[in-house]
């Protein structure tokens, strides 16, 4: 009886230690799990608070920089979960941070002075000449000035030459492209008289032009760099670099920039060019971070990577993100107003 009584008691004591070396070992494989969220996360933000696009996957991940407020909160659940104190410090530290940099980047101002001219300008990627023909039906019901657009092949091209390159009230008798296959060729396409402009020199069409609208001259580069692609990311630092250049070369008079720039506000290399003077117009509307690709997830989940960019001659009234079929991006119209400088 007393050695039955003994082997009770050591079987109880050993199905004790079992069960606090299990919890014990989910703890820590929670711990570990919560950790590997806020290393991945970190490493993105401390890239954004770094001002550096840094090396794949970062420049892929900053591009949703402001979904990574998911990951980051399924780290501090896991966290209290296993009752991991650092773990909570540093979630709430990155979870702070991560909402810091999804605010607006830079500041507005308002423009020098009174209003001269209004434009209304249209951008759209039609994803290799695909959605040219939902694009003209936007045209005819956005009724723009100006019209940006990318991936425009040789059939693309000859349709917006053919049904929009009329003198009426409809027609876009001006144009300035880069003619090419696929996602080489770009246009500009406007109502108001076009200048040759030199464009920037690129693996996808950037052609430029002056636009003369009722006697102001506004100067246009259509933007399409190399998207951030794993294996060319220094095309895509030196396309956005061009586009930079161009952009301060140019500050000192009315300037537009627009189209799919393949970038966001939490790339670097984007943000140098709102530093050389200009804004985004979504923004001035009260539209930034709007997501215009990938069009099939957008706008629940997205990024906005098409953009127009204006110099701060130029107040920006109204913004709207346009679903077209057969591509993967969205249009984007916005209204602007030149105002002249003092």
């Amino acid at each position: 009886m007393g050695s039955a009584a003994a082997g009770a008691s050591t079987g109880r004591a050993g199905t004790g230690d079992v069960l606090p070396t299990r919890r014990r070992g989910r703890a820590r494989a929670v711990r570990a799990a919560a950790a590997l969220l806020l290393t991945g996360v970190g490493a993105v933000v401390g890239s954004r608070a770094a001002d550096t696009d840094a090396v794949t996957p970062v420049p892929q991940l900053l591009a949703f920089l402001p979904w990574l407020l998911a990951p980051t909160a399924a780290a501090l659940l896991l966290a209290a979960l296993a009752r991991w104190r650092t773990g909570l410090v540093w979630g709430v530290a990155t979870l702070a941070a991560v909402a810091w940099f999804i605010e607006p980047y830079g500041k507005t101002s308002a423009p020098p002075g009174p209003a001269v001219a209004r434009v209304r300008v249209l951008t759209s990627n039609v994803e290799f000449g695909r959605a040219t023909d939902p694009l003209v039906e936007a045209i005819g019901r956005q009724d723009p000035d100006i019209v940006f657009v990318q991936e425009c092949d040789h059939g693309c091209a000859d349709t917006l030459r053919r049904t929009l390159s009329g003198d009426g009230d409809g027609g876009y008798p001006y144009r300035q492209e880069v003619v090419g296959a696929g996602s080489e060729g770009s246009v500009i396409l406007s109502r108001h008289p076009l200048d040759p402009a030199a464009g920037i020199p690129a693996t996808m069409g950037m052609p430029g032009a002056t636009a003369d609208v009722r006697g102001h001259r506004i100067r246009l580069q259509l933007a399409h760099p190399m998207p951030p692609l794993p294996g060319h990311l220094s095309t895509w630092r030196s396309e956005l670099s061009a586009l930079r250049d161009r952009a301060a070369a140019n500050r000192a008079r009315p300037t537009v920039l627009a189209g799919d720039f393949n970038a966001t506000q939490d790339h670097a290399a984007f943000r140098r060019i709102l530093d050389a003077g200009y804004e985004d117009a979504a923004r001035l509307t009260g539209a930034a971070r709007t997501p215009s690709w990938p069009a099939a997830t957008a706008p629940p989940l997205g990024a906005q990577i098409d953009h127009v960019l204006v110099s701060r001659d130029f107040s920006a009234s109204r913004a709207r993100f346009l679903d077209l079929a057969d591509t993967d991006h969205r249009a984007l119209v916005v209204d602007l107003t030149l105002h002249r400088r003092r």
